[in-house]
């Protein structure tokens, strides 16, 4: 694959665009094998390179530069919202061409939520079944460490909207587990350059190929799968998933995994891995030995009485609702973060009718939420924190015991911590430092 790659690159003039981790995997691998290549990277913050062959372009103006180049690499994190793409660049990226080039089976995973989990359990199976997989991608494993595999091998890749993007290629296997509003502020068009980008999962499949999609999660009025995709269509509704006796079986095999929505991303890799060849003893073994994933429904532990669960990767008002169903018992809600134009009406109907004891907000979503709610009449206590320490207190202070204590933002991190994992370990610092242990 390698030198495919190369000689398509070899005579291009290239920019790096972005210089972040992916970045970094681009350039090293670029000069592995181009070692006296020009290249040029462009990134708004200021980088230092001891490569006298490498151009740097930094600061504001940094996206003024891509019509000088035939080939821009580009990094995920980048929005391209408003930008005039030069007609005759290519715009490309580590997935995109990873897809066109490699020589091994390729499964791809996306969506709103449980991408990840979906991703993981995937590779577990596979594993367990003997083959020769890679877990790679979204995750933060860029791909182009991994562009060599055998061609017997099998690359699991979770692919976020940022990443399929400009992505032009599909994999053998796709699976899109859902799609709800996010990500509004980054995509020409909002919610629909949004949906136009994960639909890149499925849309340069071939008739060979397999599409595992959820047709009752809000992903039915974005897309037509029948013409999407040449590739052939798995829907993976409840109803699918009550019908599936062996997924219906797996009830209750593994506390990790508890919930509806756990339940349809078993599903999803069941079928994944169907569409492979594995048998389903192995996934029962992978399944029930699977170790969850810190920030999804993580148990932190239980602290004077309550059990506190981290679930800092719902972004989205529709995960917290699978979050709390899936708790049965949550006694406080801490949710809130960047405000960035999601509605949150139905969330607040949502909320009203569980009548949950405490709801905690933290700036901004949180206290805009805990308003709305205050003027609807919710009879539980509401409480607008000042921020995370604030909130954990509080939740010490005001949940019953027996009873749970969930972080489910539905909302992003970024109006305070870099991203959801630094909020999620914060708060279980906080956790443990106004709580002692008791299991």
């Amino acid at each position: 694959m390698s030198q495919k790659l190369i000689e398509y690159l070899e005579n291009k003039k290239i920019l790096i665009l972005g210089f972040g981790r992916e970045g970094r995997s681009s350039y090293e691998y670029i000069r592995r094998f181009l070692p006296e290549k020009p290249l040029a990277i462009a990134d708004k913050n200021p980088q230092t390179l001891e490569d006298s062959r490498v151009c740097v372009i930094c600061g504001d103006g940094y996206l003024d530069c891509l019509g000088d180049f035939d080939i821009v690499l580009k990094s995920p994190g980048i929005p391209f919202r408003g930008v005039n793409i030069p007609q005759n660049t290519e715009i490309t990226c580590q997935t995109d061409l990873f897809l066109r080039f490699c020589e091994c089976t390729t499964v791809g995973i996306t969506g709103t939520k449980g991408k990840t989990t979906t991703s993981t359990l995937i590779y577990s199976i596979l594993r367990e079944a003997g083959l020769n997989a890679e877990l790679i991608g979204n995750m933060g494993i860029p791909v182009f460490g991994k562009l060599d595999m055998p061609r017997d091998s099998v690359a699991v890749i979770e692919m976020s909207s940022h990443q399929l993007e400009f992505t032009h290629a599909s994999p053998h296997v796709s699976v899109l587990t859902n799609i709800w509003q996010e990500h509004l502020d980054h995509y020409n068009g909002g919610f629909e350059g949004y949906v136009n980008a994960k639909l890149n999962i499925a849309r340069f499949q071939h008739e060979n190929d397999f599409f595992i999609y959820d047709d009752e999660s809000g992903s039915t009025d974005a897309f037509d799968p029948c013409e999407l995709t040449a590739a052939k269509r798995i829907a993976a509704s409840h109803s699918d998933i009550a019908q599936d006796a062996f997924i219906s079986g797996l009830a209750g095999i593994n506390s990790h995994l508890m919930g509806e929505h756990n339940a349809q991303d078993i599903y999803f890799a069941v079928c994944a891995a169907r569409c492979l060849g594995v048998d389903d003893e192995a996934a029962k073994r992978a399944i029930a030995g699977f170790a969850g994933i810190e920030h999804r429904m993580e148990k932190v532990g239980t602290y004077k009485g309550i059990t506190f669960y981290n679930d800092c990767i719902a972004t989205v008002p529709e995960a917290v609702r699978f979050a709390v169903d899936a708790l049965k018992n949550t006694g406080t809600l801490i949710m809130g973060g960047k405000d960035r134009g999601i509605s949150y009406d139905g969330f607040c109907d949502y909320l009203s009718e569980k009548k949950l004891p405490c709801v905690i907000g933290l700036p901004d979503t949180g206290h805009k939420i805990c308003s709305a709610l205050t003027e609807s009449g919710y009879d539980g206590m509401l409480i607008k924190a000042k921020d995370m320490d604030d909130a954990v207190m509080q939740a010490y202070a005001h949940t019953h015991g027996g009873m749970c204590c969930v972080l489910s933002p539905a909302a992003s991190s970024y109006n305070v911590y870099r991203n959801f994992e630094e909020k999620g370990r914060h708060y279980k610092s906080l956790v443990k430092k106004y709580g002692e242990a008791e299991e």
